[in-house]
């Protein structure tokens, strides 16, 4: 919904205006208002341009009962006369709007119970930056104010002086009546103990009106302080959020100016000095990472700087929002080494290296049609697992690259590194999980299953300052392995296995295995699990894809823990589609931020200020309602390249995988000869090459099996159960060689091959550039990077690489 960004309300009775789907009839549905809420009333029109002269409709808070009914919707009412069912585009939104009519009801109940109250009918709107009169108004007017407290205070303080002194006076006034005899003295004695009795009184009057005074001075200004002080701290937040987009602006303008030129060897001089000095800057590349996390409502001190030098774009941040200066020292020394040569003392060491242009298009997908029939003819009598799969269902990468797509939003890892709070890098870490899945809003076509010891390196160390490596570790059950790690100081790393059922209608593949993150910094250690993907359309229909299921992030060291919820879509749900909702939590349970948004789009955060339990939802549970600031974007989806509905709906990212490089190793995905063919356009060159190929890994688990066996050395009468089972084996295909929709069957076949076998499969093979650990954390077993390949590539030794092609 294109709403624009309305202030976060104030508990005042100030005007909120916004965007709201309202539910009009069961023919309509719910259909896009505006809504201003003013004074206590909520009124809405169908435009902005009605609000001069069309009303809809007006329903008064001060009677009105606000219930929530789920993330987005919620409801308000006045006891049936009035009922408006209310839809908001986010959580979050939801959330600033039930904020605002809570604050606005309260007012307005407070209004009929104390109409006379001068704070409420004098309220101060809060001051907009740029108006610097209201500034000094505001200012004299509390100088004013504190002025007439002064006076009031030195009236209490001349009452307590007449109290004591009259006091005094009518204490020794009893004191001689008690001792007087009766006589002719007795009359003024008592005319004078009631003449001070009097004046007492009096004194004693004046001192409690002075005090209801002052105190009811004191009431009717501090609400006009209170208001004051929420509009210091919004327009403090409106210029925070200028100064922000300002430091962006200047890093996309250095980027396009570095991406067009290169940097001479005088401009590259200030950044060794710079560095040498240890001055306490930021790094050119932390694009939107600084100041995602300010809290302007509990330290009133922090403060945001904006970069002196605008050609390296160094920052420092406040300790409150994660980025300290000892950070962007860190970030400045890497940014120089990576500008800069190893030797700092030669001139042409000096010269920055103009990054290599990456590939932005691949040829055409071929439109060719595909006959499902013949397909089907030439299965008849044979097993399933001989069964060639062409190569019209895939796409021209492997699953390897498609992994290895996990890390098209590094840059959020990059934030993550440098959060000194354990809560805010794990927003960025949980925003990381949510990318992951962008790139599958729109590729239905399958990737080509790694051959067993294929690899593939991702080395964007100049670039990017990261390089990852993937490798197939295992073909029954088939798994692959994946390894990266970052300059900036974070390390990912995951071994992801496939499961999957097939429903009639649709496909569900349930990824198996953990993801683990680890930061040399905080020494922070995070771990997730994968969603379930779910192809729809499997027999008829269009295919489409959707992500559902939960996810916990965890921080073994702190406890901190991320629960994201992945919506699955539904044609009669409320929500918007593809929708994400999350919570961080410490290790007590207590909720610090809320994630919202949608996991293929954006993802936004908020810190939550205060939270309490609200109304019972459409289920009988007790949902938990989160006070919180105003939401800042923390990840956003990268457009597709132009062109990329022919291109397979690869990312900028993807479309580079197999883009030549030189000095990579011969098991690399790059060299796959089915998959050139494919990307070239030769799909009948593909396939007969596709077919070879598994033929042939085929044969070398083969006989990599019988060598197990003949290992074993089973006894004289087992020799010949022995010889029987050697030729039972099952020449199986991958896990995914089937198309999506004919591979449901191939999959469940396969993975009852899988289960049928008792205990370790029998073959011998061992990773090559991985090997299987416990980690110390989880306690799972997994592959882990053991090294030596990006050392066998500076030595161009590939010798001990298997030829699988």
């Amino acid at each position: 919904m294109l709403e624009p960004k309305a202030p976060t309300p104030t508990p005042a009775g100030d005007t909120y205006k916004g965007w709201l789907f309202k539910w009009t009839n069961y023919i309509k549905g719910y259909q896009r208002r505006w809504f201003v809420l003013s004074n206590g009333l909520l009124s809405y029109y169908r435009t902005q341009a009605e609000m001069g002269h069309t009303c809809r409709g007006t329903i008064n808070l001060a009677t009105a009962n606000i219930a929530v009914e789920d993330s987005c919707n919620f409801v308000i009412s006045n006891g049936g006369a009035q009922t408006y069912h209310l839809k908001a585009s986010s959580e979050v939104e939801r959330q600033r709007w039930i904020t605002a009519l809570e604050l606005a009801k309260a007012k307005a109940v407070h209004n009929q119970a104390e109409s006379d109250d001068s704070g409420d009918e004098c309220p101060t709107s809060p001051p907009t930056s740029g108006q610097g009169g209201g500034a000094r108004n505001s200012n004299s007017e509390v100088q004013s104010t504190l002025r007439t407290l002064g006076s009031k205070v030195e009236d209490l303080s001349t009452c307590n002086d007449l109290i004591a002194k009259h006091g005094s006076a009518l204490q020794r006034s009893l004191s001689e009546l008690e001792g007087v005899r009766l006589g002719g003295d007795t009359e003024g004695k008592i005319r004078q103990v009631t003449e001070r009795a009097t004046l007492f009184r009096i004194t004693s009057n004046a001192m409690i009106n002075a005090c209801r005074d002052f105190l009811a001075l004191a009431q009717a200004h501090s609400k006009r302080w209170q208001k004051a002080l929420y509009s210091e701290r919004e327009q403090r937040i409106r210029l925070e959020e200028t100064l922000e987009q300002l430091a962006k602006q200047h890093n996309h303008l250095e980027r396009a100016f570095r991406g067009a030129t290169v940097l001479p060897a005088s401009q590259s001089n200030p950044a060794l000095d710079s560095k040498s000095s240890g001055s306490a800057k930021g790094d050119a590349s932390d694009e939107d990472d600084e100041n995602e996390f300010f809290d302007a409502m509990e330290d009133p001190g922090e403060f945001i700087t904006v970069p002196a030098d605008p050609k390296y774009h160094r920052r420092s941040g406040s300790n409150a929002s994660g980025f300290s200066t000892e950070t962007g020292m860190d970030d400045q020394s890497l940014c120089d080494e990576q500008s800069l040569g190893s030797n700092p003392e030669s001139p042409q060491s000096l010269e920055v290296e103009p990054v290599r242009k990456r590939r932005t298009k691949i040829p055409d997908k071929p439109n060719y049609s595909l006959n499902l029939w013949s397909i089907m003819k030439n299965c008849i009598g044979k097993e399933l697992s001989k069964i060639p799969m062409p190569v019209n269902f895939n796409e021209p990468i492997s699953m390897l690259q498609r992994l290895s797509e996990d890390l098209e939003y590094y840059e959020l890892l990059d934030k993550a590194a440098k959060c000194q709070s354990s809560l805010e890098q794990l927003c960025y870490v949980a925003a990381f999980t949510v990318s992951s899945y962008s790139t599958t809003v729109h590729r239905t076509g399958k990737p080509f299953n790694p051959l067993l010891g294929e690899t593939f390196e991702l080395d964007r160390l100049r670039e990017s300052g990261y390089r990852s490596l993937c490798e197939q570790v295992s073909h029954h059950p088939p798994a692959a392995a994946h390894h990266a790690t970052s300059e900036k100081g974070w390390t990912l790393r995951q071994e992801i296995s496939l499961a999957s059922k097939f429903r009639g209608k649709y496909l569900s593949i349930m990824p198996l295995g953990s993801i683990h993150c680890l930061f040399e910094k905080s020494n922070n250690h995070y771990s997730w699990k994968k969603v379930t993907t779910t192809v729809h359309n499997i027999i008829v229909g269009k295919l489409w894809i959707d992500q559902s299921g939960e996810i916990d992030v965890v921080n073994h060291r702190t406890g901190d823990r991320c629960h994201l919820k992945f919506a699955p879509y539904s044609y009669f749900s409320r929500d918007v589609a593809r929708k994400v909702t999350g919570v961080v939590t410490d290790k007590d349970g207590k909720a610090h931020y809320v994630l919202s948004g949608t996991w293929d789009e954006k993802i936004e955060f908020s810190r939550v200020m205060q939270s309490n339990k609200g109304e019972n939802g459409t289920e009988g549970k007790q949902k938990t309602v989160y006070q919180t600031l105003k939401a800042k974007e923390l990840w956003r989806k990268n457009p597709l390249p132009e062109g990329a509905e022919t291109m397979y709906y690869f990312s900028a990212l993807a479309l580079t995988l197999n883009e030549p490089e030189e000095g990579v190793a011969p098991t690399d995905s790059r060299r796959r000869p089915d998959q050139q063919l494919m990307e070239a356009g030769r799909w009948d060159e593909a396939n007969a090459e596709k077919q070879r190929l598994e033929e042939k890994q085929r044969s070398v688990r083969r006989e990599r099996e019988r060598e197990a066996q003949r290992a074993a050395s089973p006894p004289p009468d087992t020799a010949e159960g022995a010889e029987e089972a050697e030729e039972a084996i099952i020449e199986d295909a991958s896990i995914t060689d089937s198309p999506l929709k004919i591979n449901a069957v191939e999959i469940g076949t396969e993975a009852s091959q899988a289960s049928d076998e008792t205990g370790v499969h029998q073959d011998n093979y061992k990773a090559l550039w991985f090997e299987r650990v416990e980690d110390p954390d989880t306690g799972e077993s997994m592959h882990v990077y053991r090294g030596g390949y990006w050392e066998a590539k500076e030595h161009g030794n590939w010798d001990m690489c298997p030829n699988i092609y």
